[in-house]
């Protein structure tokens, strides 16, 4: 019998077309239609990132979950199952660096079934007390044979990661990637959006400060962004408070 990655991989349209019902045969295509249904729903990256993290989980027993995602050259921790303020988006590795960077650098999964912190890929982080679990399980996330980050299981107490768990998780890698991928592009798209609107407010407030002030442009800037620094702002809120203001004062 084949394994799952390999029935997926050869026919992915199954689960993306298939009715559900046809499914309840096998609950790992099940689980997987799922999954690909409820992750092609969740548009904002922190949702994808958890709802990969909720179904990892939820097929594999373990006592942790990380999501890397690669940004430029590096992979930055995004996602968690248990709460890691210190170290979520703030918690990178370079590629090659720990178990993590080997499973980029290679694009292969590594199962640990205990004493991960004795491999000599490990790599230690002391804001992270799952380094001191036993069991380890590693999958990259792949869209079109391009890395897009790394989903990482744990176990407190050793766990020999079976075939299926290994299989799914790969899977879950393979069907996961286009959606964060895309998930990421609206992100960049929606912050450079709002730059760009930023950059046009605080133009138009510098215009006013210029027109009301007789100033400089360069005058205006430094204003608006003392004013930031000293409110605690941001230039985007300065500009609108100054182009809201002028609004009212000439009744437009």
């Amino acid at each position: 019998m084949n394994s799952v990655a390999d029935s997926i991989l050869s026919d992915a349209s199954p689960l993306m077309v298939a009715d559900p019902a046809n499914l309840s045969g096998d609950p790992d295509l099940a689980v997987l239609h799922g999954m690909a249904s409820r992750i092609a729903s969740a548009v904002p990256l922190p949702k994808v990132l958890a709802e990969v993290v909720d179904f990892a989980t939820s097929v594999v027993r373990c006592d942790s979950c990380f999501v890397y995602v690669l940004e430029g050259d590096e992979l930055v921790l995004r996602a968690s199952k248990n709460p890691h303020p210190e170290a979520v988006n703030r918690l990178k590795l370079q590629l090659g660096e720990g178990i993590t960077g080997w499973v980029a650098q290679h694009q292969q999964a590594v199962s640990v079934p205990k004493q991960a912190f004795a491999d000599p890929r490990f790599q230690f982080f002391n804001q992270l007390p799952e380094d001191r679990f036993q069991a380890f399980l590693s999958v990259p996330i792949l869209s079109r044979g391009r890395l897009v980050g790394v989903i990482n299981l744990q176990n407190r107490l050793p766990h020999g990661y079976t075939h299926r768990e290994t299989s799914l998780m790969t899977t879950i890698g393979f069907l996961v990637g286009a959606e964060i991928e895309m998930a990421r592009l609206e992100s960049e798209n929606s912050q450079l959006t709002g730059r760009l609107e930023a950059r046009k407010l605080v133009e138009r407030a510098k215009g006013i400060l210029q027109r009301d002030l007789n100033i400089s442009e360069e005058q205006a800037y430094v204003m608006i962004q003392r004013e930031s620094q000293q409110r605690r702002r941001s230039m985007k809120e300065i500009a609108d408070a100054i182009i809201l203001s002028d609004s009212m004062t000439r009744g437009t």
